[in-house]
This record gives C-alpha cells, structure tokens and sequence, in this order.
C-alpha cells in the first residue's frame, strides 16, 4: 500500500438503483494535503509515489496517444535524468517550453502568455519548491476549477524514451522541469495526458488566472482592434490565437495549420512611408515560424532605423516572429484575450469591479428547459438569476448605463474532459421588476429578451458584455435544446449589482472586488489628458509628469526625476529616434515604473530611499535578471552616489538599460554566446544609452 492509500480513508457510497433517473453531480478534484504529504515522505525517508495519477499507461490515456509513444517507455525522475535538475529558475528566458507528443499546443500557447506574468505565474507554480532543500518527489501546482482554486499533487515521474529524453513537454534548458511537471499536474486535474489533446487557448488561460474570457473573429474584427490589442497588452491580459484549418500542417508561409500560437506584444513601428502596426506571436513548438512580411528575414525591417531594427527583430529560430497587423487578420481565426479585471471589454480604464458567482444545474424533467423559442413550452423552467444593477459612481454615464459582463461556464459530470462533448449554451436577459418570484411561462410570450441576438455556442465559457441601465433583471442560462444536462458557473462582472437565484432555497452569492493593480483613476484623470493635449512628449515633459505623479506622495518617499534621468530614459524608450515618447512607449515605461517601485521599496529594509549594494544584488534578483557581482558593483559606481547608494531615480536608469540591453542581446545572438554587429550597429548600440 502506498503512503497516499495508507493517508486517505474512503468511505463507500450507498449506490443508485440503475432505474433511477438522477442529475449526476461532477465529482471534485481530489484534494490531497501537500504539505502534509511531503512531511510524511520526509519523516519516512521515501519518495511520493501518486496512486491517484499512477506512473503507467492508465494516466496516459486510452486514445490515439498511446499508438505514438515510443516501445520502451520509461518513467524517470528529473534527479535520474540530469545531474543538476533545477525546478524553476528566474533568471531563465520566459519561453522555454517545447510542446511533445501530446498536441496541447492551446495549453502551450497559454502558458506561454502565462511566463510574461511572474507573480500570476508564481500563484499557479508555487516557487518554494525544488530538487535539493525539503526534495521527497512530490510537488503541486494550483488551478481555477469551475469556481474555485484547487491544489494539484503529483509525484515527479516523468514519461521518457530509452534515451532518457522527455516524451511531453520539456524545456529548452534540459535541467529545467517545472513545465513538465505543470502539464502533468493540467493532465491528472482533467483525467490524463490524452484529454489535453483537444482544447481552446481560452479554456486554459481561464483555468490559470480565473479571468474572464473575451474571442474575436478576427474576419469580423472590430474597427479599434488595435485600440483593443493596445488596452489587453498594457492592463495585463494573456493573449492566445488560433489559424484555420487545412489538410497541409506547416503552409508554405510558414504558419501551422489549425494550431495555436501565443500573442507576446504589440508594437507601432515608424517606416520610411509612415506607421505600421506589428503583432508578435510565438509557436508552442519553439521552432518553425512565419515567413511573410516582418519575420525574422524579411526586407521590411530596413526600412526602420537601425537602432528600432536592433530591438525588435530577432535571428534566431526560437518560434517567436512578428508579423502586421492586417497579416494576423488575415492567417488567424480567432483572437482570445483574458482579462484580469472586465475593464477590457467595457472600455473603462481600471477601479473596482464587483464579482459574483453562482452555481446551477440543467437537470432532465425539471430545469433543463432549453432555448426559447416558438414551440418550446419548457423555457421558463430554466433556472433563473435577478441581478440588480446599481449605479457605479457618480459619473453622468454611469447614471444612465452601467457596464455589465455575463459568463456562462459549462462543466460536465466527466472527470475526463475530453470524453462528453461540449452543450451549445447561451443565456438571456430580460427587464424585471422588483420582486423575488419566478418569472411564469406567460411572461415570455408577452416579453422579448434584451439581447434579441441569441447566440449558443458549444464553447466551454460563453461571455458578453452589455451596457444595462440602473434597474432589475433576470438572467436565464440554457442550453440550446431541452432535457440536456450539466452543471453550469454563472458569473457577473460590474460596477455595482446584487445577484441571486430567483425562487431557490440558496441565495449564496460570491461577491468581491477586483481591483487592478497596475490601472487607476490616476491613468485616466491625468495620462490620458496630458497625451490628448500632446500625442507626443519631450525629455522636459517627462520630468513633469513624473515628478507631478500622486505616487510621490507615498510614505517616506519623495521620488524626484532629473532633466538628466529623464533624457536617459526617453533616449533607451524612444525606439523610433524621434526625440519624444508617444503614448504607447510612455505606458510601456509606466508599467515598468510601477513594478520597479514595488520591488524597490521591498528591498529597501530600512526605508531610507535608496538601496546598498547588498539591497541592489537582491532587487535584480528579485526582478529576474542574473547579473555577475562586477557587473552590479559597475553599475552602482555609474548609477549610485559617493557611498554607492542607489536612488529609485538611478535604479530606474540602470534596470531600463539592463533589461534593454539584455534583449539586444537576445536578438541579435545566434548561439546564445556571442553576437556579431556591423559598425553602424555598434555606434548605435553604445551611443544611445
């Protein structure tokens, strides 16, 4: 017996006549005590061994996967397949994962976008675990689950070939095995490595963040698509896409058919004959890439400046390429965005959103009613939410519209995901009034549903986003034809509301507020109005607006930008060598900004303004960089007063040009150990900074 078997008690279940006709409720994800696992495993002296998710064929799967796995596989632990087995390392590159025989490239794509996020990253991968200091062969991971976060265990036996090569995912950095560890987690949450092989991008991203989950078609993309693209990228959504199908896998332009790719930037370029709008997408399988207008050998790139062409364009086939705006339209099917907080989608900057959430079944013969039309009688039977809207603030467009996101999530009794078929699902809205009571069938003929458009898709989460006046109305998810049956989440995003279950014996309601913490009033009462007035700002107009921030105002700090600092700054941002920041590059900085003050200010013990060499080692650690003592000790005599202390001002300075440099660097490296620079590209890589 192992050590799982002898910890857990079962209790058997009292079992149900086969006669009998009842709604099976999905069974929870196993929820193991890591912690108390692992100092089992410590105390015993032996190593986890997860009967839940059994290291043989059984957690593999019984599908097609089985016919691609090599003849002898084997399972190993990351200690027996390298000498120096590390589990996660911040200094490494953010997209290191290489997709196997498993076709999860949706997971890949998201956790790709997921990498560009270290402290939602670090929630989902808990980075106190390792190989050398408490190792038993246990780790965990953390997931949203239909509504609620749950905690994954799994032991480190990891599929491989006779080789000793990883037969799913694996990294770049062969020692590297929190990826391979994390899809093994994804794998038991939903049943096995063979239910990871159909999926969407959304469905995975949802799962990672417990965001909400907005798809465009980009044949029908809105006309600000890039206005959209700008606000996801700079309020800290994760972005995956998706190209069409076709019977050739790799196309002659490069692109793989029917496969998922991860959107990892955006960016405004100035050509010799004027803008241009760049989308950069990175291929799970870190390899094969674009061949178009904008990949890493096209002639398109001469007509930016040298300094723009060094930063941006990359030689290196590691899957990551731009491409323009109108190329993506045009190669990709749909453009999936995760938001943090529904800010997004509303087209309102930042505050605070309120969170509800509900749980409700479709239940055969009683409350899965189906979708309303002309000759079905049972709609009404459907379950049914009053949501009152109240005003969000004091704003005149508040008063009249409030801004009001809708998910439905559908959620089958199938530990397997991948074995019962999405239900095509939708919802409803209609105009209430005060009261609590069911809405009765005659209603529905007499009244017509607010979104007169009823889309159901057979999609795991349908959203939409409405602009609802002040008032009462109810919400009634369904299914598209009666008597089928599911477990459903129901979640509202908005300002203000109350939201419960009309006529239900539970009026439990999950309320919260979300706040982002990179968006604010300070964004729209000052940013915006300062860039409406100048599109583009100078050196001297950077210092103003720095040194005018309400950050300033910060306990014990007075943070104060020289003319000098901020020509500095303008002169390693100001890619296009115009001499300003446009509002784009200025939100790049700004967010750079905010994430430096916070690591600044948690390494400086004494809260004394500035950091000791001790202090700056640690900060840049912290940030994720690996930089070698003398390369600190130079910057802190170049950025640091006479007693080598470091002001957030020169911090500022010195982790822009490290974090800048680092990526030229990257760019131009072929082999990761050296590059080599024509003189012009010299110049302009040691006279910009």
């Amino acid at each position: 017996m192992s050590l799982l078997s002898f910890l857990r008690r079962r209790k058997k279940k009292p079992e149900v006549p086969s006669c009998q006709r009842i709604f099976q409720k999905p069974s929870k994800p196993l929820q193991q005590n890591y912690q108390t696992l692992l100092e089992m495993c410590l105390k015993n002296k032996c190593l986890f061994e997860d009967d839940e998710f059994p290291a043989d064929l059984s957690s593999i799967g019984r599908g097609p996967l089985l016919q691609k796995l090599p003849s002898k596989l084997q399972w190993k632990r990351p200690p027996e397949l390298h000498e120096n087995p590390v589990f996660y390392a911040a200094n490494t590159r953010r997209l290191d994962i290489c997709q196997g025989l498993v076709e999860d490239c949706w997971f890949l794509a998201a956790l790709g976008a997921l990498t560009f996020h270290q402290d939602i990253l670090a929630l989902v991968v808990p980075k106190h675990q390792s190989f050398d200091r408490k190792y038993a062969g246990i780790f965990h991971f953390r997931f949203w689950h239909f509504g609620e976060w749950v905690d994954v265990v799994v032991d480190d036996r990891l599929p491989v070939n006779e080789d000793g090569q990883l037969v799913f995912l694996s990294s770049v950095c062969k020692n590297l095995f929190w990826g391979a560890l994390l899809e093994k987690a994804y794998a038991k949450l939903y049943g096995s490595y063979e239910d990871l092989q159909i999926g969407q991008v959304s469905e995975a991203l949802v799962d990672f963040t417990g965001g909400v989950n907005m798809t465009i078609k980009l044949a029908e993309a809105p006309p600000d698509l890039w206005d959209i693209l700008t606000r996801a990228t700079y309020s800290r959504s994760l972005m995956g896409c998706q190209t069409h199908l076709g019977e050739t896998k790799v196309l002659e332009n490069g692109l793989v058919a029917g496969h998922a790719y991860t959107v990892t930037g955006i960016r405004k370029v100035t050509c010799s004959h004027g803008p241009e709008n760049l989308v950069r997408l990175r291929n799970p399988w870190g390899k094969i890439e674009w061949k178009g207008d904008w990949s890493d050998s096209s002639g398109k790139w001469d007509l930016l400046n040298p300094k723009e062409k060094i930063l941006l364009r990359k030689n290196n086939e590691d899957g990551e390429f731009w491409m323009s705006l109108q190329d993506f339209k045009t190669h990709f099917v749909e453009l999936m965005i995760c938001k943090l907080t529904p800010d997004l989608v509303s087209q309102e900057d930042g505050k605070k959103w309120m969170y509800s959430q509900q749980i409700g079944r479709w239940v055969r013969g009683s409350t899965a009613g189906g979708r309303m039309k002309q000759y079905n009688g049972a709609f009404w039977m459907n379950p049914q939410y009053w949501l009152k809207v109240l005003p969000g603030d004091s704003s005149k467009r508040s008063l009249n519209s409030c801004s009001v996101l809708v998910s439905l999530i559908q959620k089958h009794s199938s530990k397997h995901r991948n074995r019962v078929p999405h239900l095509y699902i939708g919802f409803s809205i209609y105009k209430y009034y005060e009261s609590n009571r069911r809405l009765p069938p005659e209603f529905f003929t007499r009244n017509q549903a607010m979104n007169k458009v009823h889309l159901f898709l057979n999609d795991r989460e349908v959203t939409r986003d409405y602009r609802l006046r002040p008032g009462f109305y109810v919400i009634i998810p369904s299914t598209l034809e009666p008597h089928q049956e599911s477990e459903f989440i129901l979640r509202v995003f908005s300002r203000r509301h109350v939201l419960c279950e009309v006529g239900g014996n539970s009026s439990f309601v999950l309320s919260k507020e979300i706040v982002d913490r990179y968006e604010g009033k300070i964004w729209e009462d000052f940013f915006t109005k300062h860039f409406e007035q100048h599109p583009e700002i100078n050196a001297v107009q950077l210092q103003m607006i720095l040194n005018n921030m309400p950050w300033t105002n910060l306990p014990n700090f007075r943070l104060r930008f020289s003319l000098n600092a901020c020509q500095g700054i303008l002169a390693l941002l100001d890619l296009n060598a115009s001499g300003t920041l446009s509002i784009q590059e200025f939100r790049v900085l700004w967010r750079r900004l905010l994430f430096y003050l916070e690591i600044f200010q948690k390494k400086d013990i004494h809260r004394l303004g500035n950091l000791d060499l001790v202090e700056l080692h640690a900060a840049v650690q912290e940030i994720g960089i690996s930089l070698s003592n003398e390369v600190c000790n130079l910057m802190a005599i170049r950025y640091g007063n006479p007693d080598l202390k470091i002001s957030f001002e020169s911090f500022v300075c010195f982790m822009l040009r490290v974090e800048i440099m680092g990526e030229a660097f990257r760019n131009l490296t072929k082999d990761g150990k050296g590059i080599y620079l024509q003189e012009s590209e010299w110049m302009m890589m040691t006279l910009y900074s």
